[in-house]
């Protein structure tokens, strides 16, 4: 066994080992070692008094102005509390109870010391209490000044059970491991890019004596990510090569022919582009893997559509997957209108060479479904679209041709494996996303696909004006917000109005959670209220603001038959306002809705608050998307909320909103497992870092597909793809 993979508990204990393990997910000497420090800090530097950000884990260093016990409950209680600077603020320790004596011995003015604790606010105040403290002066502690002194002190992402200085001693135990680490990069590589060998770099970004030092280890260990991940998607990319696919060649006079006749308007250049891309990759005997970004409202659907009945024509079948049932249901919906008589093959009245769209949802009854498994074993329908319900074992195809997934970041790469081991050759897969990706994400997270941009909206499209509508410090602008819902209502519109939650008392927090939330509530003195929820605020309106209007309500725990009426009766025209939850937020498609109002749009991600106002101005008349919050006008929310009404460009949006979070969100919303293990790889800022390590992977993989030359990256690559598998069956 190598050092790296032993046991923690081995050599730090059971006790560090086990809050290691359980807190911060480290188990084994390896993971702690490539536990990197998130910052460092030079002596004395670390966060300054005056930027402490609050609910958070912060190690300070400073002095002690003042202290003193005062006594409280008619003098049964005492606390201690300890004034400090660091001539850039002050911050407030508090002890209570028995914790006082030692600090109270300790910490006398003067004294310096190194404080770790979660800032809280307490009368205006910022606070620690009680915090774990080092000192760094005094006759004990001049080691630790030594130690400490002129020295870059790494800053450990850490938790309650564990201050940072505790992770940094544990890295020290530790360290002499790093010199049997296994280089993953080829040694060509490493020289040829002039990169420290791992052991150096791990040394040199736990331990390091100068900035260069650090730079040095980052620029090593990122590498490491970019490249052992890209080979992985190399080796992918090499495989699906190897494998065999049906050709599916365009066919003259077909189903696409007839259906492009009939088409009422002509298609954009970048949907005939696009188009062409995919025509070409269904023509080769290899299967297409290609990732359709399009905003919101680019006219996928129509792409996707033409590449369908392009695979029908060849006498094959094509499956498209969607995320929820109202999506499959919108879906079947649409491209039966767009097709019309040729979506009747088979039927009376339906088109020579049309062919059956059937719809696969767990919820259908047992009669419709029996009817539409035999319609596809048969051959009969060409086009199913469904749920997840697609990959069930019973369902079997006649001839699977191609696979469309829509909303990718939905859907694991295990997912699409599946429905892919339904053709009798493997299918050409068409993955679209309206979710804009950076290239480099796209690089990282779908690094197996190609890619194509759908990028120009179709003509009709009309533009969407977006605003903030401050609720708490301008409450007439939210009267003035139902109004406008009004005025489009008035003119023969309809609209929208989102919120968080539903509001039945299956969202309450039970039991314990419930006290142990007030608890904490209380304790961080926050008067928070609970997101706003469709049922209440529903009820509000029509008896209030919209009240005469027809309103009603949509979200996920409806009945899907309940579901599909509310949806069918707002598309008719027959509901002037649908109060909703993010049901609506993929897909859902009503030219005629002009009006869009999201409550506490705060609390809703950037990427999601541009999916949801991609569902008004999809006729002719111009779209209004109002953000409602409470939220004050310096915070950062706001500041989102603010991005996302200046600009409608989506891909602008998903870089604020990656440049807001970190990529492991992103990617882990994109990816099941460890495409989220990049702990030193930032994908917006490593854009040069990842295209490199995609040429280099790409030349290893094409000259030595096993990676038999390489020893030590075949071992780093089954380590990544076990802790895929491994998340991906703790996701399942």
């Amino acid at each position: 066994m190598s050092a790296l993979d032993e046991p923690l508990k081995k050599i730090l204990g059971g006790t560090t080992a086990k809050v290691m393990a359980e807190q911060l997910g480290l188990n084994t000497v390896g993971d702690l070692l490539h536990h990197y420090p998130r910052r460092y800090a030079e002596r004395g530097e670390l966060t300054r008094l005056s930027d402490l950000p609050l609910d958070e884990h912060v190690t300070v260093v400073a002095r002690v102005a003042d202290a003193r016990v005062l006594k409280f409950n008619n003098g049964r209680g005492q606390r201690l509390e300890v004034t400090l600077t660091d001539g850039s603020g002050r911050l407030q320790l508090v002890f209570f109870g028995k914790g006082i004596h030692k600090p109270h011995k300790e910490l006398l003015p003067g004294r310096r010391a190194m404080f770790a604790g979660k800032v809280s606010v307490f009368n205006r105040k910022l606070q620690l209490a009680h915090p774990e403290y080092a000192l760094l002066d005094g006759e004990d502690g001049e080691e630790a000044v030594d130690a400490f002194a002129g020295r870059l002190m790494p800053i450990y992402p850490a938790c309650q059970q564990m201050a940072s200085w505790k992770i940094a001693k544990a890295v020290d135990a530790v360290l002499p491991s790093a010199r049997e680490a296994l280089d993953p990069l080829p040694e060509a590589l490493r020289a040829g890019r002039a990169l420290l060998p791992l052991p150096e770099a791990l040394e040199k970004v736990h331990r390091p004596r100068t900035k260069a030092d650090i730079e040095d280890a980052r620029s090593r260990l990122k590498w490491d990510e970019a490249f052992v991940l890209q080979v992985a998607l190399a080796r992918r990319r090499m495989a699906e090569t190897q494998l065999p696919a049906t050709p599916r060649p365009l066919t003259p006079g077909g189903l696409l022919d007839a259906f492009d006749a009939k088409l009422p308007f002509t298609l954009t250049e970048g949907q005939q582009k696009v188009s062409r891309e995919i025509f070409d990759d269904l023509a080769t005997d290899h299967p297409m893997h290609r990732l359709l970004q399009g905003e919101v409202g680019s006219g996928k659907t129509m792409v996707a559509l033409r590449a369908m009945l392009a695979v029908v024509d060849t006498g094959g079948q094509a499956a498209m997957l969607a995320p929820t049932e109202v999506l499959a249901q919108q879906h079947h919906r649409s491209i039966t209108e767009m097709m019309g008589e040729l979506a009747e093959g088979g039927m009376l009245g339906g088109a020579e060479q049309g062919t059956k769209v059937v719809l696969l949802t767990g919820s259908m009854g047992a009669a419709a479904r029996r009817q539409a498994l035999l319609d596809l074993v048969t051959g009969e329908a060409g086009i199913v679209i469904g749920t997840h319900a697609l990959i069930e074992d019973k369902v079997q195809f006649h001839d699977l041709g191609l696979v469309v997934v829509d909303e990718q970041h939905r859907f694991g790469v295990e997912q699409r494996d599946a429905l892919r081991g339904k053709g009798k050759q493997p299918p050409h897969l068409l993955v679209m996303t309206a979710t804009p990706i950076p290239r480099t994400v796209a690089m990282t997270v779908f690094g197996d696909l190609e890619t194509s941009v759908l990028d120009q909206l179709p003509a009709g499209r009309s533009p969407i004006a977006s605003h903030v509508v401050p609720a708490k410090d301008k409450p007439h602008f939210l009267a003035r917000a139902w109004e406008r819902v009004r005025e489009e209502v008035e003119a023969g519109h309809q609209a929208y109005v989102v919120c968080p939650r539903i509001g039945d008392e299956e969202d309450a927090p039970k039991g314990k959670d419930a006290k142990k939330k007030s608890a904490e509530e209380a304790a961080a003195g926050e008067d928070k209220r609970p997101p706003l929820a469709v049922l209440e605020v529903a009820d509000q309106l029509a008896k209030g603001p919209l009240a005469g209007l027809r309103v009603e309500v949509l979200h996920g725990r409806m009945h899907p038959d309940d579901k599909d009426a509310v949806m069918r009766r707002f598309a008719a025209g027959e509901v002037d306002a649908l109060v909703a939850t993010t049901v609506i937020e993929v897909g859902v498609n009503v030219p005629n809705a002009t009006a869009m109002v999201i409550m506490d749009a705060d609390r809703f991600g950037v990427s999601q608050l541009h999916q949801l106002r991609g569902r008004v101005g999809r006729g002719s008349a111009p779209g209004l998307c109002l953000l409602v919050s409470e939220m004050p006008e310096a915070s950062p929310a706001r500041a989102r909320l603010a991005a996302v009404a200046g600009t409608l460009d989506g891909f602008e949006l998903s870089r604020i909103d990656l440049e807001q979070r970190r990529e492991g969100d992103v990617l882990g919303q994109a990816q099941s497992g460890a495409r989220t293990s990049l702990r030193m790889l930032a994908v917006i800022e490593d854009e040069q870092v990842i295209e490199a390590a995609r040429e280099e992977a790409t030349t290893v993989v094409t000259t030595d597909p096993e990676l038999t030359g390489y020893p030590e990256l075949r071992t780093a690559l089954q380590a990544l793809l076990d802790a895929e598998r491994e998340q991906y069956l703790d996701k399942g």
